[in-house]
């Protein structure tokens, strides 16, 4: 697998053979675009038309929402949602090399604005200046902040910019609240202090810190994670101690560890993996999900809202906004570790949570059939602004909590189709695999919509093919754009696994479970 280490002949050589695989699949995507084209003459889609009934109602009063993020499948999401209750919807985003975004093309949005983007050089300044002067200039009433990993503390500088020289609120956690939640030692930090169940966790900055607590607690096992974040080394899922005290030293001696690089060395707890995704307005929890995370982060499917881990998940989230004792408002996504216990009553669950994502998570696209609930939830912000002449909010009281109601299962399809029907096929053919599995099985594909289709099309032609030219004139490697693959900036599916297949037909085996974890791709799914 090749990474920031690798010579840089392989990565143009990997760069050049996805370019072509993309040329390759051209004829596909442009007739999928232009047989959308075709049926949509014929079929009218829900969205435009649910959204002219509510426009014609003489007592609904649109509001301006702007969206950040619509490159990335939750932000057009959440754009195509607003859009299909009746608003009017403005999105933006960065645009690296200048290469468009995918999502400034949806007919769910009346403009499209590009950002500058946070840099050493510049700092966040450009930045939070665009988004005041679009707020200011659209006359914006909502802002919906669905900022990357990259982005997270610079959003909650502008969102205290913009609440402070506008009227337009904005659905993101100040300054303070996303350093403390963004960061994974301040995170579990700040759990511990609301006195929450925690898994053991250690900040450390030197290799002896390491080996300190390594020997501190031998009948455990740890896992070590960058606190900050770095591509090259967020698959290693090493356990350590290792089987040698050799062994444990080589493996520490290769982390970049120090002062400017801490990391965290987090218990490990075998269990099963969970994330969730919830709206809080002003205290107080208003959509929420839960999903399990599979070894690929290809496919989301809600748990049922009424199940005992669901409602446990939703009771963990409800718990640490309460004790926080803060007005918090914003996205707020959790990742839990499920561990069993048997007790004398039987087995008992217990919830790990282990990191925090202050900010929205792509299961807000299990949401997609249900606009107008959504859309009131987050508008809820507006309204408890709006004082009545007893001196009470108005909408103050509280909103049964939006849960997903028959949410289809999304995947992704470039994922799937390599993985799931090029790859089997490959292997029986090297007499590697069995009929059985040549198989797939029909599921919604995810980021495409018969009435907002052209996205999709360049998401899996133009954008990846562009932003790989970029990358080798800028002399950059393939792990830059592997964060915009983890954003679902882009989606390099069919012919980044059609790589790997031509790879493995030589003999080159990648381990796609490490590259999975690697660059923790996840699905762009439907808006």
């Amino acid at each position: 697998m090749l990474d920031g280490s690798s010579p840089w002949h392989l990565h143009f050589a990997q760069n050049a053979a996805l370019i072509l695989a993309s040329i390759l699949f051209l004829p596909l995507s442009t007739f999928v675009l232009f047989s959308s084209y075709a049926l949509n003459l014929v079929l009218d889609s829900d969205a435009p038309r649910k959204r002219r009934r509510i426009r014609s109602s003489p007592t609904f009063v649109p509001e301006t929402v702007l969206v950040t993020g619509v490159g990335m499948t939750k932000g057009l999401a959440l754009a195509r949602l607003f859009y299909e209750a009746g608003h009017d919807v403005i999105g933006a985003d960065f645009e690296p090399y200048g290469v468009p975004a995918c999502g400034r093309y949806s007919r769910s949005l009346n403009r499209y604005y590009r950002l500058p983007k946070p840099d050493d050089e510049n700092g966040s300044a450009p930045y939070v200046h665009t988004l005041l002067r679009v707020v200011k200039q659209d006359k914006v009433d909502l802002w919906v902040s669905c900022s990357g990993v990259a982005s997270a503390v610079e959003d909650g500088q502008a969102k205290e910019v913009i609440e402070r020289r506008s009227s337009c609120r904005a659905i993101q956690f100040d300054v303070a609240t996303t350093s403390t939640l963004h960061e994974k030692n301040t995170f579990i930090e700040e759990t511990q202090r609301l006195g929450l169940p925690v898994p053991e966790t250690h900040h450390v900055t030197s290799r002896d810190a390491v080996h300190k607590v390594l020997h501190q607690t031998k009948r455990k096992s740890f896992i070590m994670k960058s606190v900050g974040v770095d591509d090259a080394v967020r698959g290693d899922m090493t356990l350590l101690p290792r089987r040698t005290v050799s062994q444990t030293y080589d493996h520490v001696a290769r982390i970049p560890i120090s002062n400017e690089k801490p990391w965290v060395l987090q218990q490990y707890i075998k269990g099963k993996e969970y994330c969730t995704h919830s709206l809080v307005i002003n205290g107080e929890v208003k959509v929420f999900v839960a999903c399990p995370s599979a070894e690929l982060l290809m496919h989301y499917e809600a748990l049922p809202s009424d199940s005992a881990l669901s409602r446990a998940m939703l009771a963990f989230t409800r718990e640490f906004v309460d004790r926080s004792g803060k007005n918090m408002t914003g996205h707020l996504s959790f990742d839990f570790l499920v561990d069993e216990n048997v007790t004398e009553k039987g087995a008992e669950l217990v919830l790990n949570p282990i990191e925090c994502n202050p900010r929205a998570h792509t299961a807000v696209a299990l949401f997609a059939r249900q606009g107008q609930e959504m859309a009131k939830a987050y508008l809820s912000l507006l309204k408890a602004d709006m004082i009545n002449g007893n001196g009470h909010a108005l909408g103050a009281a509280e909103e049964p909590i939006v849960l997903p109601l028959k949410p289809a299962k999304y995947y992704w399809v470039g994922h799937d189709l390599v993985n799931l029907v090029l790859l089997p096929v490959l292997r029986l053919v090297l007499g590697q695999a069995q009929l059985s599995e040549v198989r797939s099985s029909y599921q919604r594909r995810s980021g495409f919509l018969m009435c907002d289709r052209l996205g999709f099309s360049l998401r899996w032609f133009k954008t990846p093919r562009s932003l790989f030219v970029m990358d080798e004139v800028q002399g950059s490697r393939t792990e830059a754009l592997c964060r915009s693959i983890h954003s679902n900036k882009l989606g390099p599916g069919v012919y980044g696994y059609v790589f790997i297949a031509l790879c493995e037909a030589r003999g080159q085996m990648f381990d796609l479970r490490l590259l999975a974890y690697k660059y923790e791709m996840q699905p762009p799914v439907p808006r």
